[in-house]
This record gives C-alpha cells, sequence and structure tokens, in this order.
C-alpha cells in the first residue's frame, strides 16, 4: 500500500523511516514532510489546513493509509474529514483529540476515569490564580489549557513567580486563546515516565516504556522544552508496572469507551512516579517527540501492518527486538524561546552508522548548504544491545555535525544508566 504521512518534525521523519523498512509499504509521501524525509518519502507543499488538498493527492497517489503526526490537525478534525470520504487514518476523532487540545478537558476526563492526578484549580485571571494558590504550596504549576506548542506550562517556585507568569497567560495573552483559561496544579515530586498505548477506545495494547528529558540543560534545570532527548526500552518494577495499568491506564481505556470516543490511534500517557505511586500528568493524542524515535526502531514486526490495524480498529500482536536505543536532540541557540533560524550546518546531517542516524527536525536545504530551520534541529539515535552502548553511539552520531550556539545536553540518559 502507499502511505502519506502528516507532519514535518523529527517525530514524523521518525514513522517515515520506520514505514521504510515496512514490507506492506510500497511508497511513503509526507505532506509537507523536510528535507532529511526526501531519500525516503516524496514530500508535498500542501498546507496542513488545506484538507482538500490533502484528499485530492491521497485519490492521486492512491493513499491506502494516513498516519497524522502532530496535534493540531488531530484536534481540527482531520482524521474525522478523512474518514468521511472513505480513507483509512491511524489517529483519533477531533473529539477524542481534545484530551491533549484542552488541559481542562483532560482534567475532567481523568477525575471521571478515577485516575490519579494532581489536585487542581481552573483559572482565568491573575487575580483568581493567585487566591486559588492559597489552596496549594509552592511550588505551583501553571497550564495553558490549549495548545501552545509545548510551552504553555510553567512551574513556578514562589507566588511572585506564579504572578508573572499567570500576567503573561492573562494579560499579556502570550498564548493567545490557548491561555485564556488555565489549570493551577499541585506540584508533584517524584521522576517522569512516558507510557504509550495503542488503542481502539475499548481495549489497548502497551508500546515500551521510554523515559524522555524535558529541561533544556544538564541535571534536569533549565525551562521545559518540547523535550532534549530520550532511552528506551526501561524497566520499572512490577509491581510499580501493575499499578499503571490497574489504577490508570485500564481506567482511562474504560472511559473513552464509556464516552464514545472515536479512537483508533496512540495514547500518550505522561506520568509522575511519586512518593504515593504513579500520577498522570498528561494525555497526548499522538506519539510523543522524541520518545517516538526510540521506540519505534524496536519492533519486531511491519509498522505499516500495525498502523492499518489500528486504523481499522484492530489491535495486534507486538513482539520486540532484544535492542536499546537513545535518542539526543541538537537545537538551535535561544531555544525553546526563541531559536534562530538560518544558521549554517556543518557536516552532514545525511549521514549514517551501522547503528546510529540522523532524524531531521528542524532542518532547511538551499544551494547545497543545510540549514536551522526550528527550535530543535536534529535528533541523533543510537541502537546498541544495552542502553550505554546506544547512548554512546547517538552521541558518536551527533558529533557529524555542528552550528554556532548549539544546545545538547550531556547527560540524556544518565537516570537510567548511573
Amino acid at each position: 500500500m502507499n502511505v502519506l504521512v502528516i507532519g514535518q518534525g523529527g517525530r514524523e521523519h521518525a514513522i517515515v523511516k520506520a514505514l521504510h523498512m515496512s514490507c506492506s509499504v510500497e511508497q511513503i509521501h509526507a505532506v509537507p514532510g523536510n528535507p532529511g524525509m526526501r531519500t525516503e518519502a516524496v514530500c508535498h507543499s500542501i498546507s496542513l489546513k488545506d484538507v482538500g488538498g490533502i484528499i485530492k493527492l491521497c485519490k492521486r497517489t492512491d493513499i491506502g493509509l494516513v498516519i497524522v503526526g502532530p496535534e493540531i490537525p488531530l484536534a481540527e478534525g482531520i482524521a474525522d474529514q478523512l474518514r468521511e470520504v472513505g480513507i483509512e487514518v491511524f489517529g483519533p476523532s477531533g473529539e477524542a483529540s481534545r484530551l491533549e487540545a484542552s488541559k481542562i478537558y483532560a482534567k475532567e476526563f481523568m477525575v471521571g476515569a478515577e485516575v490519579p492526578t494532581a489536585s487542581y484549580r481552573v483559572v482565568q485571571s491573575v487575580q483568581e490564580t493567585l487566591e486559588a494558590a492559597t489552596e496549594f504550596t509552592a511550588p505551583y504549576v501553571l497550564k495553558a489549557d490549549g495548545l501552545a506548542a509545548g510551552k504553555g506550562v510553567a512551574i513556578c517556585n514562589s507566588l511572585d513567580q506564579l504572578r508573572e507568569v499567570a500576567t503573561t497567560y492573562f494579560e499579556d495573552k502570550i498564548f493567545g486563546i490557548a491561555g485564556e483559561r488555565a489549570l493551577l496544579e499541585q506540584f508533584q515530586e517524584g521522576w517522569e515516565l512516558s507510557f504509550f498505548i495503542l488503542t481502539n477506545g475499548s481495549d489497548y495494547v502497551s508500546l515500551p516504556l521510554s523515559q524522555d528529558h524535558k529541561r533544556l540543560k544538564d541535571g534536569d534545570i533549565g525551562p521545559n522544552t518540547g523535550g532534549m532527548g530520550a532511552v528506551g526500552p526501561i524497566t520499572v518494577k512490577s509491581e510499580l508496572e501493575q499499578k499503571i495499568h490497574q489504577q490508570i491506564l485500564e481506567p482511562t481505556v474504560r472511559q473513552l469507551k464509556k464516552r464514545q470516543l472515536d479512537y483508533r490511534g496512540l495514547l500518550y500517557v505522561g506520568l509522575m512516579i511519586t512518593p504515593n505511586g504513579p500520577s498522570v500528568i498528561e494525555y497526548n493524542v499522538r506519539f510523543g517527540d522524541p520518545e517516538a524515535q526510540v521506540i519505534l526502531p524496536l519492533l519486531q514486526g511491519d509498522w505499516g501492518e500495525v498502523f492499518q490495524a489500528v486504523a481499522r480498529g484492530n489491535l495486534p500482536d507486538l513482539k520486540w527486538k532484544p535492542l536499546y536505543s537513545a535518542c539526543v536532540v541538537q537545537a538551535a541557540p535561544g531555544y525553546p524561546e526563541d531559536p534562530k533560524k538560518g544558521l549554517s550546518i556543518e557536516g552532514d546531517p545525511l549521514v549514517q552508522g551501522s547503528s546510529s542516524y540522523f532524524l531531521h527536525a528542524g532542518t532547511s536545504y538551499a544551494d547545497e548548504t543545510w540549514r536551522t530551520n526550528g527550535g530543535r534541529v536534529l535528533n541523533s539515535v543510537g541502537i546498541g544491545s544495552s542502553l550505554k552502548e546506544a547512548i554512546q553511539n547517538a552521541y558518536t552520531q551527533s558529533e557529524n555535525v555542528h552550528w554556532e550556539g548549539l544546545q545538547r545536553r550531556s547527560d540524556i540518559g544518565h537516570k537510567v544508566t548511573d
């Protein structure tokens, strides 16, 4: 079959690469794609908002399956529109995508599902935020309700800092309508864990556990980002994993079924493992980035067949290679607040090793020159027979390129290898 991947970042390049290894896939197309994908996919310069143009492309190129990578087109209902004209889609409906598109909707869903999560208040002004803060203790977590490109979460260590952040949300309107309402949450101590499941809305199958690194700098300090690296698979105590299934995953999927949400895709459950047990931080309705980069290479099987089965409402049996993988993100200077674009990339962003390669997240190519074209520019992926080997391969791969002001953490995976 021919497959169309919607999106242009590192996650979508990881999907394209996985499909490139699939025997069931003949041609791969991408909208809009990126320059790094062009050796594996045909890229089309169509706006993600031009669903009519995407439908015409699907019919013209005999697309048998569409895989939607980013959250915004899912939230805008692209899966519904494609299914209405008979095109199979890996991705949830617009209504189901509110689990990511609205933090408040997701929180109310969690309460209905009776899954553990941080206590919270809905706020929509600076004054409301400060009044609600009297019910919590520092640090405070303020989350913009809508989609904010991974930048709508702030951890505030004092009331003064909370006031400053709330002012940027509600008065300066830095997130527009996405920040008109927000969640004020009690900060939870613990460590983060990413759990992915494939679900048809009534049952689920889990993918290997991975660990993301959200903070910009070594030692988990600095601002939150979209993710600076990931490792997987990681193992946790069987007692903890059992609690996650019984207390979080099973009730979450029961709630999907109860609400009759059309969910044929991947659900990301972001967890905080607290001293009191696992707690849900957030839901995402698509592969995490950069977690997808480390999970996708580990399947012992055909991702094309897996994606198609889920799009049809079926859940395949999954087998995994006895390998490990790591992803190290190389970001532009100024990321995440104001990344610098157009910087010349030295080296070869297409070079591959026997156990490592680049996935492109924010690059451009013109006049025989590669340049930065986003916040997270390149993902260095390494595969190995151990986590340490995979991490070493990823870092060795990363040394093949450089640009002025490049940002890269040097401690990806340290929590599970030290």
